[in-house]
């Protein structure tokens, strides 16, 4: 069965095209550790909730825009194993250094799929 790993942050509106770039470079390291499917939606109607929402979430600032993103792996298996080349390989390090958004605003888990319509 499918694993998924979720992810959401808030990007700067100015660094759309920087993030792009960044998700597109990651991307290919990310096929290479076992990732069968990326996709990566920029914010176009999140709105405020009455208790919490995404943007509260990642504490997204005016100028931010939420971006939600979600991997799909062929197991939890071969997540678990992409993790571990994901943290260890120094291109993975690399791009950590200057990253076009707060990645310690980033919320992110693993997901097991209950429905697949």
């Amino acid at each position: 069965m499918k694993y998924v790993e979720g992810f959401v942050c808030a990007v700067p509106a100015a660094n759309k095209q920087a993030y792009i770039e960044h998700a597109t470079l990651a991307g290919a390291l990310l096929k290479e550790f076992g990732v069968s499917r990326m996709v990566e939606c920029w914010g176009d109607d999140v709105r405020e909730g009455t208790v919490t929402d995404f943007r509260g979430a990642v504490k997204a600032k005016d100028d931010e825009v939420v971006v939600f993103s979600w991997f799909e792996y062929p197991s939890k298996e071969v997540r678990d194993k992409a993790m571990h080349k994901m943290m260890n390989d120094p291109r993975m390090k690399d791009m950590t250094v200057d990253m076009p958004f707060d990645g310690k605003r980033m919320i992110f888990g693993g997901f097991v799929p209950i429905l697949d319509l």
